[in-house]
């Protein structure tokens, strides 16, 4: 069964908790996602056409959604996606939700056309790119910026001044343009790596890890800013909105029934929409133009034409990962994280830094419990998984004949062997046992009393074992057999047997698709060993 249809699947059964996050694991192998794009990244000037136009989009209760958006002019050519993924298809079609991520480099000329393919009765729509000095040629003057007319274009010129994650949205009837999907993000990298970031001829240590194992590299970057503590070893990008179906179905309505009346030229004043945008009852939130579990499906599904981008975090012990997260709706929405909280770098392309005159300025975000997005909103932050402070064993060490090290660097952690599958171990827990009175084969004396897994394991579904590594299943031996790890589902349990940990709303609503449990901003985290290689390209 392909990823898709058993989504829809356990969807429609509408599956308890426990059980739809343990269905989560499985899908999560083939489902990876980095920061996708389209770039003009190394030439002095960066240059898009982009169009705004109807469709409709798709959600997990098998509803249509017709929506506007922003799209590709003209198809790029391969070579101008990134990250450059091998096994996936990518597109940039006429119109998608969200529109496509603008990938430059700092202090490049960027220019935007827009040409307004939009229903005659929309009017005219725009973009603005708040936090740049932009100016237009072509369109007529709106109130917040230069618009495009019906069939017309508008260009816009700016510099990247500074690197970051920012959003861009239509400037023109924002109450209805933005509900309905005109939305997108434009991340700007920095033009210098710190030195530090790159670490000379061998990287990084998380870089050597990746070399060691076979694993490629699909960031953007090394680095977030031109600052030397902004190194990061992945990055996703995350952007929040919802929807209300009424308006959408409002506008809709109108733009069939003005059809007849907008073909005449010239064109009449009545053709013109009159959509009412309050009250305003969302019942669809998404992630990327998606809700859990389509989410969860790989970049560039085909069955998602206008939703290309995904939401899966996934990642190894120890990598410093990058989060863009941007607040596109009208709403705000608390996502929390779990397994750890989010340092944030910076919001809107802004880093948040302490020091004195003369002094090296410091990072000084906060560390957030949630990430709540504010429309308009962009910010950068760090998130990381180490397996520190959980008191045992992750690896699952100890046991007879395990001959395992963990010799401490300088900071508690195993870096010494970038090969070695227990790589960035907190030694201080390492050979400490889980168990007090264990199934498995480490050795009683552990904090807790692990039940036989046939007390909790629910079939194919169970994510399983309690440890991190590829002989995790060795590990964790009942009455009834092997209790299988993470992601066996579609992965050898001999190589991959990771960890998962929900990331959803803290607003409960916010977890529903029209308000049917599990859906909406929901996703899953993915830890796997080092010696599991992540491929972004799925």
């Amino acid at each position: 069964m392909n990823a898709t249809k058993m989504n829809k699947t356990i969807w429609k059964t509408r599956l308890p908790l426990a059980l739809m996050v343990l269905a989560a694991l499985s899908l999560t192998a083939t489902a990876y996602a980095a920061a996708p794009g389209i770039t003009r990244t190394g030439a002095t000037a960066a240059s898009f056409s982009l169009t705004a136009q109807a469709s409709s989009i798709s959600q997990p209760d098998g509803a249509m959604i017709y929506s506007w958006g922003y799209g590709c002019a003209v198809a790029p050519p391969a070579a101008a996606f990134v990250p450059l993924m091998p096994g996936t298809t990518p597109s940039c079609p006429s119109m998608q939700v969200p529109g496509p991520s603008l990938i430059v480099t700092e202090g490049q000329t960027v220019t935007v056309t827009l040409t307004n393919n939009l229903p005659r009765s929309a009017g005219n729509t725009s973009i603005l790119f708040p936090g740049f000095q932009v100016t237009a040629t072509g369109g007529v003057a709106g109130l917040l910026t230069t618009e495009a007319v019906p069939g017309g274009s508008v260009t816009y010129t700016f510099t990247a001044s500074s690197p970051g994650t920012r959003a861009y949205y239509s400037g023109t009837k924002g109450d209805l343009q933005v509900e309905m999907g005109l939305y997108g993000a434009i991340i700007v990298l920095p033009n210098a790596v710190p030195a530090n970031c790159v670490g000379g001829a061998s990287g990084t240590l998380n870089d050597q890890a990746k070399a060691a194992n076979g694993e490629s590299d699909f960031r953007l970057a090394k680095s977030a800013y031109d600052h030397p503590a902004t190194c990061y070893d992945r990055e996703y990008l995350f952007q929040f909105s919802e929807i209300d179906p009424a308006i959408h179905r409002q506008a809709e309505e109108q733009v069939n029934a003005l059809a007849a009346a907008c073909a005449v030229v010239p064109t009449p004043a009545s053709c013109k929409l009159e959509v009412a945008t309050e009250p305003y009852t969302p019942t669809y939130y998404l992630i990327n133009g998606r809700s859990m579990p389509d989410d969860m499906d790989p970049n560039y599904t085909p069955h998602y034409p206008h939703q290309p981008y995904n939401g899966n975090p996934h990642m190894h012990p120890g990598e410093l990962s990058l989060l863009r997260i941007i607040g596109q709706g009208r709403w705000q929405h608390p996502f929390h994280e779990h397994a750890n909280h989010v340092r944030v770098l910076a919001r809107d392309g802004n880093l948040i830094l302490s020091g004195t005159p003369g002094s090296p300025a410091a990072l000084a975000g906060p560390l957030l419990f949630t990430t709540t997005t504010t429309p308009g909103l962009a910010m950068d932050g760090i998130f990381y998984w180490t397996g520190k402070g959980v008191n045992w064993d992750v690896y699952g060490h100890g046991y007879s004949g395990d001959s395992s090290v963990c010799i401490p660097d300088a900071n508690g952690y195993y870096t010494s062997n970038p090969a070695a599958p227990n790589y960035y171990e907190w030694c201080q827990d390492h050979g400490k046992a889980l168990e007090a009175a264990p199934f498995g084969q480490v050795a009683g004396n552990g904090p807790v009393t692990l039940p036989d897994p046939t007390l909790f394991a629910n079939g194919p579904w169970y994510g399983g074992s309690a440890y991190l590594g590829p002989d995790a299943v060795a590990r964790s031996v009942g009455q009834t057999g092997t209790t299988p790890p993470s992601g066996t589902i579609a992965n050898d349990p001999g190589s991959e047997a990771g960890f998962a940990y929900m990331w959803h709303s803290h607003n409960e609503r916010e977890i529903t698709t029209n308000n049917v449990f599990p859906g909406g901003m929901f996703m899953m985290l993915l830890i796997d060993p080092r010696g599991f290689p992540i491929d972004e390209s799925k």
